[in-house]
């Protein structure tokens, strides 16, 4: 008789354990061996997204000229020096220069506290606008003249900043945009001066950009006219510094100065994080 201890029957296979349970609302888990979902695209950079489509920012005319990135409006209003406010005051429209830095999607403005436009544009849809004169088209006819142009216009409602640091920041961008390093070099704003001084904030949500380029678009039959047809370039430039006749002869030409503009044109973006 043998003494092996018969084999134990063989276990049933087991059966697969229920799923968790799923929050109302929630899509049902993947089957196993399903592919998994595509991970979602990263957001594309400021520069690189779309301008918003507006029917107020839409072009009507030439509309191969526009442009449609961020990048584009960034690009026009970092090259700018002045910007042109357009408010309504008392019902009458009125179009004001002033100086302006951007930071990020925000368009800081500078003026004056008794600034009537500045006032009444606190709180409601303002214009804004920056353009560029790159050069004078001449074409044989005279109809076909044109200038070489970049613009842009920003519509959106602006904020008249009443906070101390937050004007205190707004116009340290302005100053640094315009001459970088001239804020820390400078007497830093009194309170009387402060209370002198008026900054605007204007959100780049809604805006339109639009580029001319190249020489004359001269009808096929105006091609053969013994007329001189061409481009007078324009451009903004700068001279050697011009010091003050009441300067002290000890006091020397800062770097910032004397590099100027070379120190704008590489000065990075502000985006709110300013030099100290």
């Amino acid at each position: 008789m043998s003494t092996d201890t018969p084999a134990p029957a063989p276990l049933p296979p087991a059966s697969p354990a229920p799923p968790p349970p799923t929050a109302p609302g929630a899509p049902p888990p993947a089957a196993s061996g399903a592919p998994l979902p595509a991970a979602s695209e990263a957001p594309l950079p400021a520069s690189e997204a779309p301008l918003s489509a507006t029917s107020r920012t839409t072009l009507r005319r030439h509309k191969e000229r526009g442009r449609t990135s961020r990048g584009d409006l960034y690009a026009v209003l970092d090259a700018g020096l002045i910007c042109h406010l357009g408010v309504v005051i008392n019902g009458s429209p009125r179009v004001l220069p002033t100086t302006y830095a951007r930071s990020g999607d925000t368009l800081y403005l500078h003026g004056s506290s008794a600034n009537a436009g500045f006032m009444a544009a606190d709180g409601t849809e303002v214009c804004v606008t920056v353009t560029h004169l790159d050069g004078l088209v001449l074409a044989r006819s005279v109809f076909s003249h044109s200038v070489n142009y970049r613009s842009a216009i920003v519509i959106g409602t602006a904020t008249l900043l009443r906070g101390d640091d937050e004007r205190l920041t707004a116009l340290r961008a302005i100053v640094e945009y315009l001459v970088p390093g001239q804020w820390a070099a400078a007497r830093q704003p009194t309170a009387k001066e402060m209370a002198a001084t008026a900054a605007l904030a204007v959100p780049l949500a809604e805006a339109s950009v639009k580029v001319r380029e190249g020489g004359p678009a001269d009808d096929p039959g105006d091609m053969a006219l013994d007329v001189w047809a061409g481009v007078l370039p324009a451009a903004v430039t700068f001279g050697p510094p011009e010091p003050d006749p009441a300067l002290r002869p000890e006091i020397r030409l800062p770097s910032h100065i004397s590099r100027f503009p070379d120190t704008r044109i590489a000065a990075p973006e502000m985006n709110g994080n300013l030099p100290e």
